[in-house]
């Protein structure tokens, strides 16, 4: 059993300051030369971001409810190995979510949790939320406490004296005030990290108020034990050592400013699995990489750049000569957006887009869905076979306008998926697979040993490479 600093970052609700104070912790580590690895609990694509801006290192997701408990704590060994300290940003509240909440994953994993309260309009009251929060689950292990959001000495008294009293718990840190260094945020949440949302004038605001206000040493003194075996066996005897000796696939994968949300773990999941992965962008590259197997559109932001992605023709018509020639695409909501006919933002204008599938999509003001997804396969395709289960997540703004669709329009495309609240899904058109669903493959990853069986077999691309 080896141990080294680990802790997850919770809070009694959202908007308590959890990703600005994992950033400045972080940041904080860094500058004093340790080996930061970072995590996220649940789904999100942005806040990795923020911790790879940091540490110039992946963040990865472990989500309990996509990825099972024994894929979480695989990865979670896995990807520590190496580091002098483990940082585990969670999600919403502490216990909000169920099965896939950061209480869940902290206890999953055996992590003590350091708590961050947002005191700005309490004072003793601070105090009963701490107590309340350690008596709430026995299993759970609070380490420590921050108090965000003070006002005064005399507000920061009041807690301290207030938890001193009441609470056995070490509080490590109050910080004060301070819009600075603010985050901002817009419809799907904050901005990437790679959009630098924290100034340099902010983020040393952060760092210096962490490296005041806050006990790095105690914060750090917290361990977590990180077994090698049964996990890493299990990890081990997924990959196929011969399949990289084998024929070596190249998937283009769209990666710009409109298309940005991928898990890291999916795509070492591929690179390991036999595939090369070639980046290049729809907003700025006029041609496709040459001799692809396969394209992969992630989702992002195609809405904020729907006059570059239409403008750009030439790419346009690459990517259709490309589904022409059968070449397998695989696309999940921002991407499926871009390979649907149209695209109309939020101030009503109508973008051009590929017309791969043949869809209006239609971003609203509110968000239209929300939640994880079971799907079930309704026939063979790339992902799979027919019964095959997925899993994945679901969070967008823009819907298909089906206000115009007519019998033409169903003879163009099949549904793939049956997901698990009662609705079809997944859109296939020839060699395009287009969905809502974001899939998270390291519970699965013979999924991707499927797509690359179907890659090979000699009848799959009828024209050879593109």
């Amino acid at each position: 059993m080896n141990t080294i600093p680990a802790f997850i970052v919770g809070a009694p609700r959202s908007g308590s300051g959890k990703t600005t104070l994992t950033i400045g912790i972080v940041a904080a580590l860094v500058k004093r030369g340790l080996k930061v690895q970072c995590f996220k609990c649940g789904p999100d694509f942005i806040d990795p971001t923020l911790h790879r801006a940091i540490t110039s290192k992946d963040s990865y997701n472990l989500d309990l409810k996509m990825m099972g408990t024994d894929c979480c704590r695989r990865t979670f060994t896995e990807k520590s190995r190496g580091a002098d300290v483990v940082v585990v940003e969670g999600v919403m509240g502490l216990f909000d979510g169920g099965d896939a909440s950061t209480a869940a994953l902290a206890k999953a994993l055996d992590l003590p949790v350091l708590l961050i309260v947002d005191a700005g309009s309490a004072a003793e009251s601070a105090a009963a939320m701490v107590l309340g929060f350690q008596k709430y689950d026995p299993q759970l292990t609070i380490g420590k406490v921050i108090f965000n959001n003070i006002g005064s000495p005399r507000h920061r008294q009041l807690i301290e004296d207030a938890v001193s009293t009441n609470c056995d718990l070490d509080y490590v840190g109050f910080l004060g005030r301070d819009r600075t260094y603010h985050i901002p945020g817009r419809h799907l949440g904050l901005h990437m990290g790679s959009e630098k949302p924290l100034s340099d004038e902010g983020l040393k605001g952060l760092l210096e108020a962490v490296e005041r206000e806050l006990d790095l040493d105690t914060i750090i003194a917290q361990k977590a034990g990180l077994t090698k075996s049964p996990h890493e066996s299990a990890r081990a005897a997924e990959k196929d050592p011969a399949r990289g000796q084998g024929k070596r696939l190249r998937l283009g994968l769209a990666r710009d400013e409109a298309f940005c949300f991928y898990y890291p773990q999916n795509l070492e999941l591929f690179e390991e699995r036999g595939f090369e992965i070639v980046d290049f962008s729809p907003i700025h590259d006029q041609k496709l990489p040459e001799d692809l197997d396969m394209l992969y559109f992630g989702g992002g932001y195609p809405e904020n750049y729907g006059a570059a992605l239409s403008l750009n023709h030439s790419m346009r018509r690459e990517i259709v000569a490309a589904h022409g020639w059968h070449m397998p695409i695989y696309a999940e909501c921002g991407g499926f957006m871009y390979l649907c006919r149209s695209l109309r933002d939020m101030d009503g204008q109508v973008y051009e887009m590929t017309g791969v599938f043949p869809f209006e999509t239609v971003m609203n003001t509110r968000l239209r869905k929300l939640g994880y997804r079971q799907a079930t396969l309704l026939k063979d395709c790339l992902l799979g076979t027919k019964g095959d289960l997925l899993r994945g997540h679901e969070f967008h703004y823009s819907d298909i306008d089906f206000s115009h669709k007519n019998s033409e329009m169903h003879d163009k495309f099949e549904h793939l998926y049956d997901l698990d609240n009662n609705i079809h899904e997944g859109y296939s058109v020839g060699s395009a697979l287009g969905s809502y669903v974001h899939l998270h493959f390291g519970n699965s990853v013979s999924v991707i040993d499927h797509i690359y069986n179907k890659l090979v077999e000699p009848d799959t691309l009828k024209n050879g490479h593109y």
